[in-house]
């Protein structure tokens, strides 16, 4: 185990959040699954029992409790086999756009809303063209007075389907040089005149996670929805990228420990040849091999939260850690499924729908090769 994080009484909230999940959210796993997105019910429910933004100031209607809420919040939703209710990108990634950012105006109007449910985030960045490039974006907001025009396309944005505020990167000066600094952030609302969803996309893995094309065509909202500074938007995603980044290493380690665990009980069980497949030489290399690698992971994000408590620059070691638990990660995947054998191809099996969703880890937040660029840097190589 890395530095002690958890205090009793956050064992305490993981216990009780644990009983709730396994009442409220488990018994609907498949069936969202199959759906393709997680019903705004759900939402409310994580709302009304504070786990949604549990770090909001009390006046905003948060409990304003520490970032080991958070964290306890995503580990478990994976433990519990709930990988495609991506409540820490709401609670974590985007909503702290707002409240770090934000005019007491915007505050006042969104943090309540995040807090219960009732208000869903998103935050657009990539667009067809432009993924790891943030610069190359081309989607322009003119000011008209006291509108923004917005023109552009964004596409892979998660929550795109049901969010009902939607933090818009664009280019608010398309002239300016270097690109990253004509980009400013813009809260645009779910009936904002000229925003429109596209097509939700198909994915390999986190199913019932809504991810959508948003289109704006001559879309309309007011300049009081810029956030922050215009042309201060480059600046304030890279801020963020270091809170979204070990969000992905905590999903990792997360899922890493559910399928090692779901796996050693499965070896231990099914018999082959007259005994458990765990027993097979090759087979418990593989899954202490395994089981060394997530305890060193352990040690590892558990170092990067407890530095990201004490307000320590984590940026070169979250980006290492984002390659690297990207890629362990997905090792595990590999190796968990190959000893379920035939099994662990059936969707009946946990294993398989853990192996889909663990894909994409090398890839969003900042490829693994984007990460290894960054760490090169400030290297100096």
């Amino acid at each position: 185990m890395g530095r002690k994080i958890f205090t009793e009484e956050h064992d305490i909230f993981r216990q009780t959040f644990k009983k709730f999940l396994a009442n409220e959210i488990v018994p609907h796993i498949e069936e969202w699954e199959e759906a393709g997105i997680i019903p705004r019910e759900a939402w409310k429910k994580m709302g009304n029992y504070g786990y949604l933004c549990p770090w909001v100031d009390e006046k905003y209607g948060g409990s304003g409790v520490g970032y080991e809420y958070s964290v306890i919040i995503t580990e478990e939703l994976f433990y519990a086999g709930a990988n495609s209710f991506w409540t820490h990108l709401h609670s974590d990634v985007v909503v702290p756009y707002i409240a770090t950012f934000g005019s007491e105006a915007q505050k006042e109007k969104w943090l309540p809303g995040c807090v219960t449910g009732d208000v869903i985030a998103a935050v657009a960045m990539t667009e067809p063209g432009a993924g790891s490039d943030l610069s190359a974006i081309r989607t322009t907001a003119v000011r008209q007075g006291d509108e923004y025009i917005i023109n552009g396309q964004k596409t892979f944005i998660s929550n795109g389907l049901l969010s009902d505020v939607v933090i818009v990167a664009a280019k608010t000066d398309a002239k300016a040089n270097p690109p990253h600094k004509g980009i400013s952030l813009i809260l645009v609302e779910k009936d904002a005149p000229g925003f429109s969803r596209g097509r939700k996309l198909e994915k390999m893995g986190f199913r019932a996670q809504d991810t959508a094309e948003l289109i704006f065509e001559d879309c309309r909202v007011p300049v009081t929805n810029i956030l922050g500074e215009e042309g201060k938007g480059f600046y304030y995603l890279m801020q963020k990228l270091e809170p979204e980044r070990l969000c992905a290493c905590i999903i990792a380690q997360a899922a890493a420990e559910a399928m090692l665990e779901m796996t050693i009980k499965y070896t231990k069980e099914r018999m082959i040849f007259g005994k458990p497949i765990s027993s097979f030489q090759n087979n418990t290399f593989k899954i202490v091999d395994m089981a060394t690698e997530i305890d060193m992971g352990r040690t590892y994000v558990d170092d990067l939260i407890a530095d990201y408590l004490q307000h320590i620059d984590i940026t070169k070691r979250v980006s290492m850690g984002k390659a690297w638990f990207g890629d362990m990660v997905n090792r595990v995947a590999y190796n968990c499924l190959q000893l379920h054998g035939g099994y662990g191809y059936m969707e009946e099996y946990a294993i398989c729908r853990y192996y889909r969703d663990v894909r994409v880890i090398t890839i969003f937040a900042g490829a693994t090769e984007v990460m290894k660029s960054i760490v090169g840097k400030m290297m100096g190589l």
